[in-house]
């Protein structure tokens, strides 16, 4: 018989409190990331539109936007989420298909990535293609982990769902997004038990790919001649690149102040989005730097945490997918404006400006969150039930799931 309750309500005896250190780490990191976009932002939103808040403004709607959705995916129980799969994942894909759309779309550097938004906001679907992705996959690991018959068990829809997720994204002319969600659709694979004997095959499929999709656009090509003459095009391809290097080293050991002490950020054009770290760097200096990298080991340490311990096997896949994507992102992002990638065009999680990212990483912490409560399988004999119509009971032994 299904059950309809939305709201997780264990036994008291099984009860189990949320990861606070999770929840601490996420509100300073976000804290941070205002108060950072806040002195990056305000000289160039003062002079644009004639106010220092105005980005910050912006940002903090979209933040009350994404504290709904953790709230959300904090609270519901795993089944709820797991019926809404099919509605989150087609909406996700016909956002995407509306991006192809003239009028409902927003062309920027001949690239259509954005719908229009009342209030002049915008939305960008391929950032919550990476929450719908990482729920896809997730879900169907979880089915094929519970198929005793080794026949039965296939990778190709897992294969085609991201295949196809990330050639939409590809075609809205995001292509370092599409090889990021690509990527991390693999490392979810890898996580769920697929045999290494199937990535050297992928791998030589995918690289001669990606090299024709980086052909087919001029600014690919600057970008990776940018990164290999690092020292070349100072006023053209390499100018922000230089500009946020000079920001960094600038800052010293405990930076140059939030006040009149910022100089380079100012030259580094759109400072607010990408290469807010740039910015961070030269006002809080190498200690700056320390407290954001400790913040984000403690994250990951308690979000990996929350995935390895979580009894149930689809909260599990889906807390380590989310995880893994912000941190991922985290690192590329600081390693590009640091000089040691190419220019990506990938946002800093917390920091960046932009509302669809901001909200997307909130829901997928709002997800750790409820899954750092789930030391029961709650939703398994129900599952179990539903695709094997035998009764199943359920439990651990020394942390390892047991079926009787």
């Amino acid at each position: 018989m299904d059950d309809y309750r939305f709201l997780a309500d264990n036994p008291v005896e099984e009860y189990h409190k949320s990861d606070i250190g999770f929840i601490a780490c996420v509100i300073l990191l976000c804290g941070l990331g205002i108060f950072a976009l806040f002195f990056c932002s305000q000289n160039f939103a003062q002079r644009m539109f004639n106010s220092p808040f105005y980005f910050v403004k912006r940002q903090l709607i979209c933040v009350a936007v994404g504290l709904a959705g953790f709230f959300l995916f904090a609270s519901l129980r795993m089944t709820v989420i797991r019926k809404l799969l099919p509605f989150i994942v087609i909406g996700t894909f016909i956002l995407c298909l509306f991006t192809f759309i003239p009028g409902i779309s927003i062309e920027r550097n001949g690239a259509r990535r954005w719908l229009k938004m009342p209030l002049a906001f915008t939305l960008q679907p391929s950032e919550f293609v990476k929450f719908a992705v990482v729920l896809f996959l997730a879900n169907l690991f979880d089915k094929q982990d519970r198929l005793s018959d080794s026949e039965e068990k296939s990778v190709l829809p897992s294969v085609i769902g991201l295949s196809v997720f990330s050639f939409l994204v590809f075609l809205q002319k995001d292509f370092s997004t599409c090889v990021f969600i690509f990527s991390i659709g693999l490392i979810m694979f890898f996580e769920s038990g697929a045999k290494l004997t199937w990535f050297p095959p992928a791998l030589l499929l995918i690289i001669p790919l990606c090299i024709l999709m980086v052909m087919q656009e001029p600014y690919r090509i600057e970008r990776i001649i940018a990164f290999l003459r690092p020292d070349e095009g100072m006023h053209t391809y390499n100018y922000q690149s230089i500009a946020a290097k000079r920001a960094i080293s600038s800052g010293g050991f405990w930076g140059t102040g939030i006040g009149s002490g910022l100089v380079w950020i100012n030259s580094i054009p759109e400072v607010q989005a990408d290469y807010i770290f740039a910015g961070w760097t030269e006002a809080m200096g190498l200690f700056g730097v320390i407290v954001y990298l400790v913040l984000l080991g403690i994250f990951a340490w308690r979000g990996y945490r929350s995935s390895f311990y979580c009894m149930n096997r689809f909260a599990s896949f889906v807390s380590f997918g989310c995880v893994t994507m912000i941190i991922m992102q985290s690192l590329i992002n600081c390693a590009v404006v640091c000089g040691a990638l190419p220019a990506t065009g990938i946002p800093l999680p917390f920091f960046s400006l932009g509302g669809s990212s901001i909200i997307v990483t909130l829901m997928m912490c709002g997800f750790v969150v409820n899954a750092s409560r789930c030391n029961t399988d709650e939703d398994a004999d129900e599952f179990v039930n539903d695709i094997r119509g035998d009764e199943f009971k359920i439990h651990s032994v020394d942390g390892v799931r047991v079926y009787e």
